[in-house]
Parts: structure tokens; C-alpha cells; sequence
């Protein structure tokens, strides 16, 4: 693939260190890897947003590219309202992807929230931008109650539409996981409708960046090139 987009059931639940995790993955494997984020909000001016942190953590290699970024923590197309700026459109984002996608062997497209949030007054929304592209998504999930009925809201939104689903990440997961976490690894993939394609720990954001880059590709399973096994996982979890 060329172009992956990666989204989540909500907001504040790994995306972007997942999104770096696969992005290191690639980069060890001597691909070329841009990460495009079409909206960035609740950043000023002169601060780092959530491209700039997968290129610290992914390493160098790693291009970000940011369409807009808006001051408020907020969805979008509210952000842009708010501010009195212009919001960016599903056809931008496709139009940047894929002049991305003419020079680096891996464009990794990182939503804002959920898959629905809006991006401009339209209504228009990343999902949108996904079947503009014609890409599959990578869905970030969280790993305690409540992640069920979320994935599976995600999924059914993605197949009403068309839409290729690569599969499901924990975006992070807990030191210490309890019963719901534990049996959430085995009902993940049967309520999202897509295979359970890794589970990175909680704080790997925090870690060493030679030691993130080193561990991402444990953290994956082999269809984001990593060696994460589903299966084994979840025997030794005990869900």
C-alpha cells in the first residue's frame, strides 16, 4: 500500500504513536515514509503538533506534512469556525496525499478524532477523504470498556461507505490490564469486523527514541511489517 489512513474511535487514544510506530517500522525496512495531518488543532503557532512528534519518535526519514492547524482543541470544522480561518476539505486532503504518494513509498494520513469528525461546514469528514483515495484505514482503539461498541460503530461506518478496513490497534496498553482488557483482545476483532493487528504499550510514546524505534515492530503485527502475533498475544494475556 501507498496510502494508509489512520483514525481512531475517539480522540486522546495512541493514534499518533501508533502512527509512529508504523511509520519506524517502515523506515527500518528502507522505505520512504511521509506522515500527512490535515488538521491540526489545539497547537499555536511555533509548537510541535502531532506530524513533528512521529517524526522525533520514527526518526529521521520521516517528512511531516501539516495542511492547517488551528488554536483550540477542537474538532475541526468547529476549530476553523472559531478561529475565523479556512477548514480544509476532504478533496485537499486526497489532492495532498497523493502528490505525497508520487515521492515516498508510504504516505501515512492521521485523522483528528474519530472517523466522522467534521473538517468543514460541509460535513466533510477524513472518511470522505479515505474513498477519495481509495485507501484502507487503520483503526486506533482503546483497550478497556466501551472499546467495543465504539469499534464496531467504526466498522459499520467504514463498510456503509465502502471502505477497506486494514484492521484494529490498541493504542495503549495498560502495565497492568484487567478483565476487560484482557477479554476486549478476543472480542476486538469479531465486534470492529477486521483483524487485531497490534497492541502498543502504554507510556511507548515516552520512551527512548532508539528504544521506541527498536520495539515498534514487535508492537505491530506483519501486515504493518511488524512480528506482533495475534494469537500469542492473546494466550498470554489470558482473555
Amino acid at each position: 500500500m501507498t496510502v494508509l489512513v489512520v483514525s481512531g474511535t475517539g480522540t486522546e487514544i495512541g493514534k499518533t504513536v501508533v502512527t509512529a510506530a508504523v511509520a519506524a517500522v517502515a523506515r527500518a525496512a528502507g522505505r520512504s515514509v511521509a506522515v500527512l495531518k490535515p488538521a491540526q488543532t489545539g497547537v499555536g503557532p511555533g509548537e510541535l503538533g502531532d506530524a513533528d512528534e512521529v517524526v522525533r519518535l520514527a526518526g529521521e526519514g520521516v517528512t511531516p506534512v501539516e495542511l492547517v492547524r488551528f488554536p483550540e482543541p477542537l474538532a475541526p470544522a468547529t476549530a476553523a469556525r472559531r478561529a475565523g480561518m479556512a477548514p480544509v476539505a476532504p478533496d485537499e486532503v486526497a489532492r495532498a496525499a497523493r502528490k505525497l504518494a508520487e515521492e515516498y513509498d508510504l504516505v501515512l494520513v492521521e485523522g483528528a478524532g474519530g472517523l466522522l469528525v467534521r473538517y468543514d461546514a460541509e460535513g466533510g469528514t477524513l472518511a470522505d477523504a479515505a474513498r477519495l483515495l481509495d485507501a484502507p484505514v487503520l483503526v486506533v482503539a482503546p483497550a478497556g470498556l466501551g472499546t467495543l461498541n465504539m469499534a464496531t460503530l467504526t466498522g459499520e461506518a467504514l463498510r456503509a461507505r465502502g471502505l477497506a478496513q486494514l484492521g484494529v490497534v490498541i493504542g495503549s496498553w495498560p502495565d497492568e490490564p484487567g478483565l476487560a482488557e484482557r477479554c476486549n483482545v478476543t472480542d476486538l476483532p469479531e465486534s470492529a469486523g477486521a483483524p487485531l493487528l497490534g497492541a502498543v504499550p502504554a507510556g511507548a510514546g515516552a520512551l527512548p527514541v532508539d528504544a521506541f524505534r527498536e520495539r515498534a515492530a514487535t508492537w505491530l503485527a506483519p501486515a504493518l511489517g511488524g512480528v506482533w502475533d495475534a494469537d500469542a498475544f492473546a494466550a498470554a494475556v489470558g482473555g
